[in-house]
């Protein structure tokens, strides 16, 4: 298994409410596909630089760290396509643990 950086970007639409509970959903998904979810550090919402329409002109940024197996990641990629709580997901690989200097 490999570490996978995943950046999310939420569809924000005025419920910041919701965000925790598509957060728990995203950590699911990603549990449901043989992965193992290490962090995941919720970021502020941000306002995109360039703006394809002014539906969407921002979103909150979550960053999930986790193991997975790279045929997995092509499942993920496209359950995260299909959601619409999802804008955008980028995933590149994570580099590796360093083991803590005693």
């Amino acid at each position: 298994m490999k570490r996978y950086e995943g950046l999310f970007i939420l569809e924000n639409a005025g419920k910041e409410e919701g965000l925790k509970d598509t957060i728990d959903k995203i950590s699911a998904e990603i549990s449901s596909a043989g992965g193992k979810v290490e962090t995941v550090q919720k970021m502020d919402k941000r306002n995109f630089s360039r703006v394809a329409n002014k539906k969407h002109n921002a979103g909150y940024y979550v960053n999930v760290i986790f193991e997975s197996n790279a045929s997995a990641l092509d499942q993920l990629k496209h359950r995260f396509a299909m959601n619409d709580e999802v804008f955008r997901v980028l995933f590149t690989t994570a580099p590796a643990l360093k083991p803590a200097a005693k």
